[in-house]
């Protein structure tokens, strides 16, 4: 299926200037977004498969910093997805305006 516009534009601003977009990952996965330090996904479906997809490619990616991108109404799924993958990482909305951290279990 075909990239949104809004998705596309989204992976774009979370890059920056010296951050990649599309990056390759083991198992023919992609990551939307990396810059030095961060791994970034965009994820707009809001469906709790493709959270838990998103998580998990958050957590092969082995940067420092991860973080989950939603739209505000969903980032109760989105807490539920990281803490079922086991994942510590960010999970904000799209505008950036609001923000959660999820620790891993020990």
């Amino acid at each position: 299926m075909p990239e949104t516009i809004s998705h596309k534009r989204a992976k774009i601003k979370a890059a920056g200037e010296k951050g990649e977009t599309e990056l390759k990952l083991k198992g023919k996965k992609r990551l939307d977004a990396m810059t030095e330090n961060k791994a970034i996904e965009i994820e707009r479906s809001g469906t709790d498969n493709g959270l838990i997809l998103a998580a998990k490619r958050l957590k092969i990616s082995r940067k420092k910093q991860k973080i989950l991108q939603v739209p505000q109404k969903d980032i109760g799924k989105a807490v539920k997805a990281m803490k079922k993958v086991n994942v510590s990482g960010t999970i904000k909305n799209m505008g950036g305006t609001k923000r959660r951290y999820i620790r891993k279990k020990k």
